[in-house]
């Protein structure tokens, strides 16, 4: 693996004697299934955030959604797994034309209209709702006990060297150099 990757989770309190790292491929079936043996629960937070692609597919669709799908299926192969826990995004929610009032309940049936992200070209809004909705209908059909959590945006104090593409979003905001939030 990359160094520069990993190199702030290995230097982390108690890293040295608890933290086990693992090199897998979302978009590989089977990749994590000797990864999820043995664990009571699984989160499963890595997809693409990017709001720029030239690729949809490629760069944002098939990861997520492949990528929630090869999770769940390790997960449903392990006896040991009893919930899963999977971070997807409000934009997987946010953009069709139910009602929008403190009566509605959104529940695991509540997606965006893919046909308005395609139309509108919303890559990012699209791989999340196409990859949520897959992962209800496989966590349903194998009895899987998950729970999804709809964030806006996943933002504080970052581990990686890096910034990430919310946090990103927030210092243009702040510097003035994006005036209006990307979709």
């Amino acid at each position: 693996g990359n160094p520069k990757k990993v190199d702030h989770l290995l230097n982390l309190d108690g890293a040295k004697e608890r933290l086990q790292l693992f090199k897998e491929d979302l978009l590989e079936e089977g990749s994590f299934d000797s990864v999820v043996e043995g664990c009571d629960g699984v989160f499963h937070t890595a997809s693409p955030v990017r709001f720029v692609v030239n690729d949809p597919q490629v760069e944002l669709i098939d990861p997520a959604l492949k990528g929630t799908l090869n999770v769940l299926k390790s997960c449903a192969k392990s006896p040991s797994v009893k919930r899963v826990i999977s971070t997807s995004s409000v934009s997987a929610i946010a953009f069709n034309t139910r009602p929008k009032n403190p009566e509605v309940v959104v529940d695991d049936t509540w997606f965006s209209d893919p046909d308005f992200c395609r139309e509108s070209k919303l890559w990012y809004t699209l791989s999340k709702t196409l990859a949520e909705a897959a992962a209800w209908k496989f966590a349903n059909e194998n009895r899987i006990d998950m729970v999804v959590i709809n964030p806006t945006m996943v933002v504080g104090s970052l581990l990686q060297p890096e910034v990430n593409e919310s946090v990103e979003t927030i210092l243009k905001l702040i510097n003035v150099t994006l005036l209006v939030m990307p979709n």
